[in-house]
């Protein structure tokens, strides 16, 4: 553990107002950073991809940039605080966030009024749409207030009032797009579900184009424009599942399109839903980006979607331990590929190249990338564990699974029962395949004391390498402390950048920092990487 102790130790607590006044942007440094997150994409398959693909827009990429083999994502290695990392300078133990489905001691359930005991998960995913099974989640893209119901989001007592909390008011520490907005920066961003309403920071306000085509819907060509992409990769007028799209390779790669258009559109100075150019120019972004499912999926995703011709005869995951991808993830890194030359090819279209720092890692990679590891185990011992249950509908504590378990105890058994439920787990190692349980001495120099703080788990266990808890057929999965969960890609790149191989050991929360010092910002405007001493990625920029 004395890796990740040193991960993830951090300083002392600061706080700032998130629209203080500031300077304005620097015409000394970037006028825009373009951050992308290929998710799943790890360290080995970038290398990988741009050694067999030397003509590819990653190559180029590479060629003009800082690439960094030894870049580590947070731990959990869930996308929540993946995401948060970069955008914060923070892991979970200064954002408060561990999961997108998570737990907190001090919040009440949906619909509860505040009545009851205290102790909830806050879903913070698909399950807040209005709608997740349409790809606008139910409402109207650009505005995540119409999408995301509030009749399933978790209540707290605020000012003696009980209220809903936003994905937004969950997170602990304020965010890139709050400070650079304070500094007269234009934002946006662009991913999977309504729920990253989170990057808008506890401001609310932090991002004014956020963009959230949902992830999870069924597929549909309805909606969807193309613009600077081959349609000839999809015949999108011909090809639709009519199921959710991460079942199919092509069906995810249509729904990373919508996501695409609408950084293209911003790249042209309008909204990302004004495909029409209709309206008033808003201006490209100062910080904005996306983030891409297809390599995940091509991951995880065993084979093709039956009911698309385009998916037949592909399959998932790698062939090996040295990470060759089977045809279906092969496909998920070309479709990245061919869409990341269109942001690239639009830049320069609009003289916006040499301006622009491009920033491409991932949230999270995913495990096991050896196929031979992969093994599937049960999850269910989880729910027996002493001080989980209270047997009233309230207060009960929780367990969120991928390929690492974390456990909350009942707020009202957490003390009492904590020894019973360590010696439980402890007992269950094998059948859960557990080589390690985090207890509350390791938890708290590594996030907080879960006996004192209402977000950290009572315990975090770390599985054997290769786990999955599934009773499916999925080929991998993220959030654990592995290598394979961590160990993500990550260039930095603008045309004016000589290539260069920088093996640090470094951590993606250090790109919140990097993309404030390319804007001539401070990166000590950001509490959480003030509280944790996150310091700018080595590399002049």
């Amino acid at each position: 553990m004395k890796s990740i102790r040193q991960a993830l130790m951090s300083a002392g607590l600061c706080t700032i107002s998130a629209f203080a006044a500031g300077p304005a942007v620097s015409a000394n440094h970037y006028s825009h950073v373009l951050l992308i997150s290929v998710d799943g994409l790890h360290s080995v398959d970038l290398a990988n991809y741009v050694a067999a693909h030397p003509a590819s827009t990653l190559a180029s990429l590479t060629g003009h940039g800082v690439v960094y083999p030894k870049a580590l994502t947070t731990a959990p290695s869930d996308s929540f605080p993946g995401l948060l990392a970069q955008v914060t300078g923070g892991t979970s133990k200064s954002t408060g966030v561990y999961y997108d489905v998570s737990y907190d001691r001090s919040l009440f359930a949906p619909g509860s009024n505040c009545a009851g005991a205290p102790g909830t998960v806050p879903a913070y995913d698909e399950s807040l749409d209005n709608d997740p099974k349409s790809w606008n989640g139910g409402g109207t893209l650009g505005d995540v207030n119409s999408i995301i119901n509030t009749a399933n989001l978790p209540m707290a007592f605020v000012g003696g009032k009980c209220v809903t909390v936003y994905p937004h008011s969950f997170i602990k520490v304020n965010t890139i797009f709050e400070v650079i907005r304070a500094h007269g920066g234009r934002t946006a961003w662009a991913d999977k579900h309504a729920a990253y309403d989170i990057v808008n920071g506890p401001s609310g306000a932090g991002v004014q184009d956020l963009f959230t085509p949902e992830v999870n819907s069924n597929d549909t060509t309805a909606g969807l424009t193309v613009k600077g992409s081959d349609p000839g990769w999809f015949s999108l007028a011909n090809t639709v599942t009519g199921d959710d799209t991460t079942n199919g390779y092509h069906s995810v790669a249509r729904n990373d399109l919508r996501k695409v258009h609408a950084v293209l559109n911003q790249i042209d100075g309008y909204v990302s839903t004004d495909d029409a150019h209709s309206g008033a120019k808003a201006g490209t972004p100062t910080i904005f980006g996306m983030n891409f499912q297809a390599v995940s999926v091509g991951q995880k995703l065993k084979k093709g979607n039956a009911t698309d011709p385009l998916d037949t005869g592909l399959l998932g995951g790698y062939t090996d331990a040295d990470g060759t991808p089977q045809n279906g993830l092969q496909f998920g890194l070309d479709f990245v590929d061919s869409q990341l030359h269109a942001l690239v090819a639009e830049l320069q279209a609009q003289g916006l190249a040499n301006q622009t720092l491009i920033i491409v890692s991932a949230k999270h990679g995913q495990s096991p990338i050896d196929p031979t590891l992969r093994v599937a185990f049960s999850d269910s011992p989880y729910a027996a564990t002493p001080g989980m249950n209270t047997g009233n509908a309230t207060g009960n504590g929780s367990f969120t699974t991928d390929d690492v378990g974390l456990v909350w105890l009942a707020p009202g058994l957490e003390q009492s029962k904590y020894n019973a439920a360590k010696a439980y787990l402890n007992s269950q190692a094998s059948t859960l395949g557990i080589v390690q349980l985090l207890d509350k001495n390791d938890l708290a120099p590594l996030y907080h004391n879960p006996f004192g703080n209402s977000r950290t788990p009572d315990f975090i266990a770390i599985t054997q390498h290769g786990l999955i808890y599934t009773g499916g057929s999925k080929l991998a999965e993220h959030g654990g402390f592995n290598a394979d969960d961590r160990n993500v890609a990550l260039i930095v790149s603008n045309p004016q950048l000589k290539a260069a191989t920088n093996s640090d050991a470094v951590e993606t929360r250090q790109i919140a920092a990097t993309i404030l010092k390319a804007l001539g910002i401070s990166s000590n405007e950001l509490q959480g990487a003030r509280q944790e001493n996150t310091k700018p990625l080595p590399g002049g920029y």
